[in-house]
């Protein structure tokens, strides 16, 4: 706990971290998420998918069930995390900076959520999928879904085949990790 509160204070060391949702939401704060969205696709994924519209369009749709926490430093957007506030969870979906800051992506995709969920009554935080870095900061590997449509008959069987053979190694990973949990096991 003692490192936890060490990492919280560097990462919110110089920043003021900004939670909004619903009519907060401005287009202006999806102008700065689509930049921390380009520049964290472009390093990570190679080619981000989502459209600027995209967000607009979820702003205009969804801004009730939208939670962005920003982070700024001296009045300028440089970070920000992407959430879906659900009936009872916290989803969250997209990270990105324009900013290298220790521990900023912690803050505000985990720690942020966390305090925001507990707020909100909500029973849990699904932080998303992927990250075995996830493990130390609490979060135990749950599987999650996807649903998708391949048109092409042949490259579609193939996927299938591939994931039928995937599945056994996704449930090995997935008891061998709620081994490694930071929970004290009774």
């Amino acid at each position: 706990r003692k490192d936890l509160r060490k990492e919280r204070a560097k990462a919110q060391e110089g920043v003021d971290i900004r939670l909004l949702a619903g009519d907060d939401i401005r287009e202006e704060h999806w102008e700065a998420f689509w930049r921390f969205y380009q520049d964290t696709g472009m390093r990570k994924w190679g080619t981000p998918y989502l459209t600027r519209e995209a967000f607009t369009l979820l702003g205009e749709r969804m801004a009730d069930r939208i939670l962005l926490v920003l982070a700024c430093m001296d009045g300028n957007p440089v970070a920000g995390a992407l959430n879906f506030i659900g009936a009872d969870a916290l989803y969250g979906r997209y990270w990105g900076a324009v900013v290298d800051k220790p521990f900023l992506h912690f803050e505000l995709c985990y720690y942020q959520a966390i305090d925001a969920a507990i707020a909100r009554g909500l029973s849990r935080v699904e932080a998303g999928a992927q990250g075995g870095h996830k493990l130390a900061r609490g979060y135990g590997p749950v599987r999650t879904w996807s649903a998708h449509y391949i048109v092409h008959d042949g490259f579609r069987e193939a996927v299938a085949e591939f994931l039928e053979r995937e599945r056994a190694g996704v449930a090995q990973d997935q008891l061998y990790l709620g081994t490694r949990t930071p929970f004290r096991k009774e």
